[in-house]
């Protein structure tokens, strides 16, 4: 078993890619954190107001076409779910965020290139057992033919499916546990995809403006348009886990329990939380258990027990 302490990263990783919607450079920087420091944006950019954005769901402001969180003066980031992804698979607790624009760097469109980035300067235990949230009973929240449900699991669960009419999607379920590395090989390199028609409506709204084949999946009336293919035969709903996994880690720590989501995005994995939080009897705080400490190889693997 692996050290389920409170962990932040060794050094400081700088990351400068294309926004998806605006289709400016943005550089942010991760920096390591102290212990009960959460996870926390800063716009570098703004130097005139509050520019302090602690990443936790009752700050999630949109969530129409990402994750977008912000403060009471205005700031705001958005695309955040991919990096914090990569930041609940790892078992990173404590970081600093700094970013020079509204929205995370696209990347590839998956979550790898933020696991391959904290990777190479690897995690640092830290002196605290890690905090999770428990889910004590079941809860669900329904809209329109999608479905979100929480149900008590001593581990963190994921499973979700989605149905599209178009022949290269279709029906797709999926369900992973976080631990064992599974994070970074079940799920980490789904990328986020997207009809040509809706990437062509979303530019003509302002919107999308960064987007193209190197930062997500395409797909048109023939098929898949990306040249290299899928990832995965099912990286659709491998994707829709990973977005999940990120709006969950907004709870402010590991939740302990299984998601289900049936057709689910943004808006309802964001809903689920309030109805967690809306009742002391929904959950409680746990410290995870201290175990033995493996290897520093496999700490860089996301390898935790809780993970």
């Amino acid at each position: 078993m692996i050290s389920n302490m409170q962990h932040t990263i060794n050094d400081t990783v700088t990351i400068s890619d294309i926004g998806l919607h605006s289709g400016e450079i943005i550089t942010m920087k991760l920096i390591p954190a102290a212990e009960n420091h959460g996870i926390i944006f800063i716009r570098s950019d703004i130097t005139d107001g509050d520019n302090v954005i602690p990443a936790l769901w009752n700050n999630v402001v949109d969530t129409k076409l990402c994750t977008v969180i912000g403060n009471k003066s205005g700031a705001v980031v958005g695309t955040i779910e991919h990096l914090m992804s990569a930041l609940r698979g790892l078992g990173v607790d404590n970081l600093t965020i700094e970013i020079d624009g509204a929205e995370v760097p696209a990347m590839d469109g998956s979550a790898m290139p933020f696991v391959e980035a904290i990777e190479e300067v690897g995690l640092k235990t830290q002196s605290l057992p890690k905090r999770a949230i428990k889910v004590l009973k079941g809860i669900s929240v329904e809209n329109n033919g999608t479905y979100v449900h929480l149900t008590p699991d001593s581990k963190s669960s994921f499973a979700g499916e989605i149905e599209f009419e178009h022949g290269d999607i279709g029906y797709q379920r999926f369900e992973t546990q976080l631990l064992n590395g599974n994070f970074k090989h079940d799920i980490a390199s789904a990328r986020t995809f997207g009809f040509f028609h809706e990437a062509q409506w979303l530019r003509s709204q302002g919107l999308g403006l960064g987007g193209s084949l190197d930062n997500a999946i395409i797909l048109n009336d023939d098929g898949v348009m990306n040249s290299e293919g899928l990832r995965f035969e099912n990286e659709f709903i491998r994707h829709k886990l990973l977005d999940a996994i990120g709006d969950l880690y907004l709870a402010g720590g590991q939740v302990l329990g299984l998601y289900d989501g049936i057709k689910a995005g943004h808006s309802m994995n964001n809903a689920i939380l309030h109805e967690l939080f809306s009742c002391d009897d929904n959950w409680e705080y746990i410290d995870l258990p201290i175990s033995q400490t493996k290897s520093k190889q496999t700490l860089l693997e996301g390898d935790l027990v809780f993970a």
